[in-house]
């Protein structure tokens, strides 16, 4: 078992498999991105490798993250290795967030691969707003991505992150859709990650307002259910449909925190929003064997912290931390 200074059992592990995606999202990075070199980045083998270090160790949901992971080349025959862990009983759920770009192509094959649920990064109905906000996005492209995820039985999250002016008139839309399709939603407050084009402090929407503004409208129950990560469930009594709140500057969430993140390089941050880190790519390289690769991440969640110190800084208008979400792992 993997065990922090203040007794959290790390059972939860997010792993990056790229930093490129296909669309550009405003409140995420910058439309000119420039990404690593493909060399930088851990091989389809030692990501497998890396996985069963993590399910060797007692974890026991992994998520696949980017960037956008399904444009990673051959990721499914990554995403059908680490899945044969959930076969064997090793893992309870395998899980992936994506843009939904390539949902259409995959998703037969993801529920072959071992994959129930999925997260789909959606924050609007509207066509040309999504195109707006994700600058290089499909809209359509997206929605039948979706409706082939629905028809193939994988489990359908929406995340749409909360932003000022942009989205915060669609929410009981996006409330009552989500109803009528059987599809849980999430949503999400800016985080403070990485350069962007945009002012992150003209973005910000707290999400105990939105709560609060919902519930004249929503009958909103607060319920245990959890999915592993940091969101808060209420029931919308309306719709029998569920509603998640991830607060990480109106309500942290670190208390619970059960998750440590790997990017894509084979770096492990043991707190999203700490800086501190283990490098798992020299370790995984060292040897054929695991030994190294088990110390470091050892010695990486015997580091973990309290919490992060996230905040939208309104005088110097500046990112809490330089590196952008889509490196750390979405």
């Amino acid at each position: 078992m993997l065990v922090d200074p203040f007794q959290r059992h790390v059972t939860y592990v997010r792993i990056s498999v790229t930093d490129r995606c296909d669309f550009r999202c405003a409140y995420c990075m910058a439309e000119h991105m420039t990404f690593l070199p493909k060399k930088e980045l851990l091989s389809l083998e030692e990501l497998d490798r890396l996985a069963t270090a993590f399910v060797e160790l007692g974890v026991r949901k992994i998520r696949l993250t980017g960037g956008e992971p399904l444009v990673r080349r051959n990721v499914l025959w990554l995403i059908e290795r680490i899945g044969r862990h959930v076969q064997a009983g090793g893992l309870d759920e395998l899980t992936i967030t994506t843009n939904g770009s390539q949902l259409a192509r995959v998703a037969g094959d993801l529920v072959a691969a071992g994959v129930r649920r999925i997260n789909v990064s959606l924050d609007t109905l509207d066509a040309q707003k999504f195109k707006a906000i994700t600058r290089w996005g499909d809209f359509y492209k997206v929605m039948d991505g979706i409706r082939a995820a629905k028809a193939a039985g994988l489990h359908v999250k929406l995340n749409a992150v909360a932003l000022k002016g942009v989205n915060e008139d669609e929410f009981d839309r996006m409330i009552g859709w989500c109803g009528e399709e059987g599809f849980d939603l999430t949503l999400i407050e800016t985080m403070p990650l990485g350069e962007i084009d945009e002012d992150r402090t003209e973005q910000y929407l707290p999400l105990s307002r939105v709560r609060a503004d919902l519930a004249k409208r929503w009958t909103l129950t607060d319920i245990p259910y959890s999915t592993g990560g940091p969101a808060r469930y209420v029931r919308v009594e309306e719709t029998g449909g569920r509603l998640g709140f991830i607060t990480p500057l109106t309500h942290n969430f670190c208390e619970s925190c059960n998750r440590v993140r790997v990017t894509c390089t084979g770096t492990m941050y043991m707190c999203l929003g700490q800086e501190d880190a283990a490098d798992l790519r020299t370790a995984l390289r060292a040897s054929e064997g695991n030994a190294a690769l088990v110390a470091a991440i050892r010695d990486g969640i015997a580091r973990k912290p309290k919490g992060h110190d996230f905040v939208i800084d309104r005088r110097r208008r500046a990112p809490a931390l330089a590196r952008h979400m889509s490196v750390t792992g979405g």
